[in-house]
């Protein structure tokens, strides 16, 4: 039952966090504001202090005394409560604070939830639990995509982010009534962590920095967290200023077909990884690098062609063989350092995916897309995602080195 609160908690997570991608346009339009200012609300306002608390909070969550399960419900209610007060913004400044406001909260949930799930499950099937969990970043994303942008065309942009906010506040509660920390009920592993002190900071920072392949994988991951994010937030806005539809049709249409896509690359990506990983572990890494290259020309075949339903189509493409790597990646992090640098493991995973990719992603290319205007006017959106397919060969060249180094290294920790 953990995983499943777990996975519903990371559904409301990425909610929250991405349904401003669908009202960007909305935003944009009735607060007045440049792409520049888009990229700066919808990217690096939410990641700088999500990423700044992430490492300090993953001390936390590694702390052998802290329960995880409050961790997480506490910050569910912050993150939530925060969102809701994004649809009472009144100017740019207000939104960009209340932006701000999620990115604090949000920062107290994964490390603690990859820490939970790595105690959980043993080294075999922690790519398939690692899949399970990471299923909330589509979903969450599709169903963002989907109430963000109906309740946008019926309701208004302010009405969507207080509808979605506010049921998570409600849903702490039920965290810290279903769900207990196994720090907090397993007497012989409290008496084992008592001759275990926990790892400081120096320490566990020595040991991440020791692993090669952790660092391979964390230039990987920070690359393709930098396209995800950034293509994410401009292909929403792609479709609504190149195409033409509105909010609600592009969250319905991208919404589904893309969460769909993106629930199957996920699950696809950790299944292949435990299958072939387990013969060799050089193979955990096979399937994002590959999806990454063959990636680029169904995304430069969907930025080109005229026709919506069919560059929505292609689309799917992409979208299922760059979801590929979440699983590996997560489960990969837990295992390539020592049990008590865990939670700091994967704080350090999301402070670079999430200062370079949501921080960066959508303000580079939302500099690139005012950068371009002068030349391409409302075009300047399409020119910017086809660079973005190009660099898919970035990412897939660091997942290929990172299998690499995993016959050596990974599960080699105590």
């Amino acid at each position: 039952m953990t995983l499943w609160v777990l996975l519903i908690v990371y559904i409301f997570n990425f909610l929250d966090r991405q349904i401003v991608n669908i009202l960007a346009e909305p935003i944009k339009k009735d607060l007045g504001l440049s792409d520049t200012q888009i990229g700066l609300m919808a990217g690096v306002a939410f990641a700088a202090f999500y990423t700044l608390l992430g490492i300090p909070i993953a001390r936390l969550a590694d702390n052998p005394k802290t329960d995880r399960i409050g961790l997480i419900a506490g910050a569910l209610v912050i993150w939530s409560g925060m969102t809701a007060m994004c649809g009472m913004a009144q100017n740019f400044i207000q939104l960009l604070l209340a932006r701000i406001g999620v990115g604090i909260g949000e920062a107290g949930c994964t490390p603690a939830a990859h820490s939970l799930i790595a105690d959980m499950t043993e080294p075999a099937k922690r790519p398939a639990a690692m899949a399970f969990y990471a299923l909330g970043i589509p979903i969450g994303s599709l169903l963002g995509m989907l109430i963000g942008g109906q309740l946008a065309d019926a309701y208004g942009w302010r009405s969507a982010f207080i509808a979605v906010g506010l049921p998570g506040i409600i849903l702490a509660f039920f965290v810290v009534w279903l769900l207990r920390d196994p720090r907090k009920v397993e007497v012989i592993a409290s008496a084992s962590r008592q001759k275990m002190p926990q790892m400081d900071s120096k320490q566990a920072f020595a040991e991440i920095l020791k692993s090669k392949g952790f660092m391979l994988l964390l230039v990987a991951g920070s690359a393709a967290s930098f396209l995800s994010y950034g293509k994410g937030t401009w292909t929403t806005i792609f479709f609504q200023r190149t195409h033409g539809l509105s909010a609600g049709e592009t969250g319905f249409w991208f919404g589904i077909w893309g969460g769909i896509a993106g629930i199957v690359g996920t699950w696809l990506g950790g299944w292949l990884a435990a299958r072939y990983g387990a013969v060799d572990r050089r193979h955990v890494f096979t399937a994002p690098a590959i999806g990454m290259a063959l990636a680029i020309p169904f995304a430069l075949a969907s930025y080109h062609v005229a026709d919506w339903r069919l560059s929505l189509a292609l689309l799917m493409f992409p979208t299922l063989l760059n979801s590929l790597y979440y699983g590996p990646t997560y489960s990969s992090a837990q295992g390539l350092v020592p049990l008590r640098a865990r939670a700091m493991a994967s704080a350090s995973l999301l402070f670079c995916q999430n200062l370079i990719g949501l921080g960066l992603g959508p303000l580079f290319f939302g500099m690139l897309s005012d950068l371009f205007r002068p030349m391409a006017g409302d075009e300047s959106v399409r020119w910017v995602l086809y660079g973005a397919a190009f660099l898919g060969l970035v990412p897939a060249f660091f997942f290929w080195r990172a299998g690499l180094r995993m016959n050596e290294e990974l599960d080699q920790k105590g």
